[in-house]
């Protein structure tokens, strides 16, 4: 039997390359060739280089709806990116490319679709992202977290799947947190993280919020890559640049997340059944999905959201233990969220489009 490969792209945040990790964990068991193309210097290197997969790194530049002086250089980045594309995928002849999204995955896309090779992309949020929508045209089917995704999309290119989850995130064991953390667990415990690359106004209010939460709760605090605050040691009080295999346990282990409102960051907190807080980047910062993926899990009674606007500590401290005190009734509500076999409904999808090309 032909040994199948496969290629895959994202990068950006860890959110378009997180997912990739568990369809990588799947199609190793499988025995697939396996090779990863993402950006020369993102987040994705160094994540992918924990999962053993070979790594090709392309020159990449982003899609901005604003003013900046990148703009009148990254064209030529993109143009770049987009030939490095094309020889990457004529000298490895993968079977197939799935994208999980973000800007470097354009050209990689297209370079696939020149050369007759099957794409299948995947979308997080409720509204598609741009890279996501320069790419649609491109793909042979377009999966999707949500059902409400469809409507902004024509045609039937689109699968509601959900998103692939990791094993370790699945199977996280609340006592090996704590004994990864060395807190007590005689204190519930609060996680927060502001996204893979950190968040400065999240980051900000929490070490101010330190004393109102550190007698109620222990804190661990994802800053960020480079975001620690070295001059803050207090007991109980845990920075991290980054979770990687350590994520599950520890996220078994928390009582309280705050998050920002990314769509996979939700969703792994609703698979992974946590009360949790969204602090949604604003329109200021972003094209708006964040608040609109808040709206919609407020609106079912899964999710609290605080506006930046509005992040102060008090507001925090105040929402936390809101949080924390409602907690069983809160987990009862998000027991109402579906959970899925995403990693075998897209394997199993990518599985038949690859033999079918």
């Amino acid at each position: 039997m032909k040994k199948l490969k496969i290629m895959f792209t994202g990068g950006g945040t860890a959110g378009h390359v997180t997912p990739n990790i568990a369809l990588i964990e799947y199609f190793q068991d499988l025995g697939w060739d396996i090779v990863y193309v993402g950006s020369l210097s993102g987040i994705e290197r160094e994540i992918i280089a924990n999962s053993g997969v070979r790594y090709l790194g392309i020159a990449s530049g982003k899609l901005r709806r604003y003013f900046d002086w990148a703009n009148f250089i990254d064209p030529a980045r993109i143009f770049w990116g987009c030939l490095q594309s094309i020889y990457i995928s004529f000298r490895e002849r993968p079977n197939i490319l799935f994208s999980k999204g973000g800007f470097v995955t354009v050209p990689v896309v297209f370079a696939a679709w020149l050369l007759r090779i099957p794409v299948i992309s995947h979308e997080s949020d409720v509204t598609p992202g741009l890279a996501n929508r320069l790419c649609y045209p491109f793909v042979k089917k377009l999966c999707l977290n949500f059902p409400e995704t469809k409507k902004y999309l024509r045609g039937d290119k689109a699968v509601v799947t959900g998103t692939p989850i990791r094993h370790s995130l699945l199977y996280g064991r609340s006592q090996r947190g704590f004994d990864l953390l060395s807190f007590s667990q005689d204190k519930p415990i609060v996680l927060v993280f502001g996204g893979s690359l950190g968040a400065s106004s999240i980051n900000e209010v929490v070490r101010d919020s330190l004393d109102r939460l550190l007698p109620r709760y222990q804190v661990v605090h994802v800053a960020g890559p480079g975001n620690l605050d070295k001059n803050i040691e207090s007991p109980g009080y845990l920075q991290r640049e980054f979770l990687y295999e350590d994520f599950g346990d520890i996220l078994a282990s928390a009582s309280v997340v705050v998050s920002r409102a990314g769509a996979n960051s939700i969703y792994e907190l609703l698979i992974t059944r946590k009360p949790h807080i969204l602090i949604p980047l604003s329109s200021k910062a972003s094209r708006g999905d964040q608040l609109v993926n808040a709206e919609i899990f407020a609106a079912k009674g899964y999710s609290s959201v605080l506006l930046e606007a509005k992040l102060t500590p008090i507001s925090l401290t105040n929402l936390i233990n809101d949080v924390y005190n409602n907690r069983k009734i809160i987990i009862q509500q998000i027991q109402n969220f579906k959970i899925v076999d995403s990693v075998g409904a897209i394997g199993s999808l990518i599985e038949e489009t690859a033999n079918d090309y």
